[in-house]
């Protein structure tokens, strides 16, 4: 297993992304399976990229989670590097938003990542290194209307990645996090066009991004390139949410 790839001439790492049956999730784990790591997710359900071992299991479920982990080191071996992708949106405007709504929405988003970070986390230490990137959004810091459970929930993530920064920096970890913009998705794809040309008007790049780029943030977290990158926001939106 710690033998380097011909191709890459780097040493395949395990690698699990949550969320890899479609998206953004999808194209991360389509780009470690390229680098030669091998790439397993804990999802839901539906299809998954060539390459991707699937353990399938609700993240709101602490005992799911953790036996997705152990498949998934029974198959794989020790997790070296997570990437905290899955998330769910159930948009309201705030006087609307029901009790459920939001609570579904952090459990999922956050509770659901944190559950993900301390299982991975074990292995980690007992390796001595590892690299964790949470996937947040360009509205956990910008704001978005109809979006005050899902914006709080991607927020945090950056007080998260900061914190297993200070505890476990010492021991090879890194946590970090990306916030993506708009993104050309299924999801995107199905707005009005009226409506995607004056999302596009307040983006300074002037189009959507791609999950492949993405994708490339997220490699380079991951990479030994970016070990002495700890606890940063990385935005990948096209110049979106400067300053925030």
């Amino acid at each position: 297993m710690s033998e380097s790839t011909p191709e890459t001439g780097r040493t395949p790492r395990t690698v699990v992304v949550t969320g890899a049956n479609r998206g953004i999730g999808r194209a991360i784990a389509e780009r470690f399976v390229a680098q030669g790591d091998r790439v397993a997710t804990v999802y839901r359900g539906g299809d998954l990229p060539d390459g991707v071992f699937g353990a399938v299991a609700d993240v709101t479920d602490t005992e799911a989670v953790d036996a997705a982990f152990s498949a998934i080191e029974a198959e794989l071996g020790p997790v070296e590097v997570l990437v905290a992708n899955a998330g769910i949106t159930r948009d309201g405007l705030l006087m609307r938003m029901s009790d459920d709504d939001f609570q579904t929405v952090l459990d999922v988003n956050l509770t659901g990542v944190f559950r993900c970070v301390r299982r991975a986390s074990k292995g980690m230490i007992r390796l001595r290194r590892g690299r964790i990137v949470l996937i947040s959004s360009v509205v956990g810091l910008y704001g978005g209307p109809g979006q005050v459970n899902y914006s709080s929930s991607k927020a945090a993530l950056v007080g998260m990645a900061r914190s297993i920064t200070r505890e476990l920096g010492g021991r090879g970890i890194t946590a970090n996090v990306v916030a993506p913009g708009f993104i050309e998705t299924a999801m995107t794809a199905e707005l009005p066009q009226d409506r995607q040309d004056s999302y596009k008007a307040t983006i300074p790049a002037g189009r959507y991004g791609q999950a492949d780029e993405v994708a490339g943030a997220v490699a380079f977290l991951a990479s030994d390139e970016a070990g002495y990158v700890s606890g940063a926001v990385l935005p990948v939106d096209g110049g979106l949410g400067m300053g925030h």
